[in-house]
């Protein structure tokens, strides 16, 4: 019998019992001698999911307020979307970019019209945020311009070309020498983009909000600047909304706000993450002719790319977004949220951010690892995503009540002692 056939097996390593005999303890010894240590120690072993909460080997439940890193946007195991997966999977599941397939065009269809992409623009599918913005970077190399202007702050992907852009020395500095021809400009300072800008230039890449960096909006005015500036030079206007895409502001993507994206029109959109409400997807949306016919025939490619299961997944996703009303939802309950926090007075919150569903809790110097772990222990993901601040990413599914839950934790985690050691709140 193969391995994998043992896994299968009831009372297999990988069978739900085996998984229930275990504790958390031992799942994260066995973790620690079979999976690179690139992340750290896990947080927490987790086995089951529902709705807006995952559980633990322990049996504890979490209201899962960071959804993967706002991947899961319909939460865990949507009905409507493992029965899409599964029907997909046991009808054809892989084929090769030699071939096409039904929901692969249909998905295509579908986001040029999300994006209110003009005649002409196309699709290219991939497996993640990192490879749909590696796939851009060939693209912006495509127009025979060797610079490409990124912002301080910015993060997108760790792949080489991806990582080029990242500004993060920590993430580059063990990999250099990257892809060169990169610089990064004072994030949100039009006066130096105006000055960096000139002929030479391939592309513009910017994040209409910043999430790595702590979940921080481009200033009103800025990319609609960026788009005045880089029609007059013919330079690519590129959105990474892996992020920010897919309703997770309130909107299809994030640069369809108005305060946002002053009404401009990019060249490239890049996105991942909640395409496909958990499983791995990602897409670069080309604008109009001259974008969409940079990369030809041989000269990208994918194996997994756009394969029916996926794209089956990212359809069904868009689909319950529109028929559950979750963009309403997104905006009402995410205003619920921020609002919460900023009434909440902690005395360690000095503001709260963000749009719809991708929100920033501002705190004191140093305070969000700690700040995470209490919020952990009672039973809250989030993320501190820097010193000073923690994300909140939840499913776009949350609802007004249980984000009150967490105002309430923030509440009691307030006005608990300087040492911690009241009890600072219930999952």
């Amino acid at each position: 019998m193969s391995t994998h056939e043992v896994a299968a097996t009831p009372g297999g390593p990988g069978s739900a019992d085996a998984v229930a005999r275990e504790s958390g303890a031992a799942w994260t010894e066995r973790y620690t001698h079979a999976v690179m240590n690139t992340f750290g120690a896990p947080q927490r072993v987790l086995v089951r999911g529902e709705g807006a909460y995952v559980w633990d080997a322990d049996g504890n439940r979490y209201l899962d307020l960071l959804a993967g890193i706002a991947v899961n946007a319909l939460g865990h195991a949507h009905p409507t979307l493992t029965a899409a997966i599964s029907a997909q999977l046991g009808t054809l599941g892989h084929v090769s970019n030699f071939f096409a397939t039904p929901t692969q065009v249909a998905l295509a269809e579908r986001l040029l019209e999300l994006c209110r992409a003009p005649a002409g623009s196309r699709v290219f599918f991939t497996n993640s945020g990192t490879e749909a913005n590696e796939a851009m970077v060939k693209m912006a190399r495509r127009t025979g311009r060797p610079r490409i202007l990124a912002l301080e702050g910015a993060f997108h992907g760790r792949t080489m070309g991806a990582l080029a852009l990242t500004a993060k020395a920590a993430y580059r500095e063990p990999f250099e020498p990257l892809p060169g021809g990169v610089e990064f400009l004072p994030f949100g300072d039009t006066a130096a983009l105006e000055a960096a800008m000139a002929d030479d230039v391939a592309a513009v890449v910017l994040e209409p909000i910043q999430g790595e960096a702590g979940v921080r909006p481009l200033p009103p005015g800025y990319l609609a600047r960026a788009r005045e500036l880089t029609a007059q030079h013919g330079a690519l206007l590129v959105l990474d909304e892996v992020q920010t895409g897919m309703g997770r502001t309130g909107a299809w993507l994030a640069h369809q706000h108005p305060h946002l994206g002053g009404g401009a029109v990019p060249d490239v959109v890049t996105l991942a993450k909640g395409l496909g409400g958990g499983f791995p997807v990602g897409a670069v949306v080309a604008f109009g002719e001259r974008a969409a016919t940079l990369l030809g025939p041989g000269q990208h490619g994918t194996t997994f790319g756009g394969n029916p299961v996926a794209a089956a997944a990212a359809l069904t996703t868009i689909g319950v977004i529109e028929r559950d009303g979750l963009l309403a939802q997104v905006t009402a309950v995410g205003e619920a949220l921020r609002t919460g926090i900023a009434a909440a007075g902690h005395p360690l919150v000095t503001g709260v951010r963000g749009e719809g569903l991708l929100v920033a809790v501002g705190l004191r110097p140093d305070a969000a690892a700690a700040l995470a772990a209490r919020a952990l222990a009672a039973g809250f993901i989030v993320n501190p995503v820097a010193p000073d601040a923690i994300r909140l990413a939840p499913p776009l599914i949350l609802t007004a009540e249980q984000a009150a839950d967490f105002v309430a934790f923030l509440e009691a985690d307030g006005r608990a002692p300087a040492d911690g050691t009241a009890d600072a709140g219930a999952a």
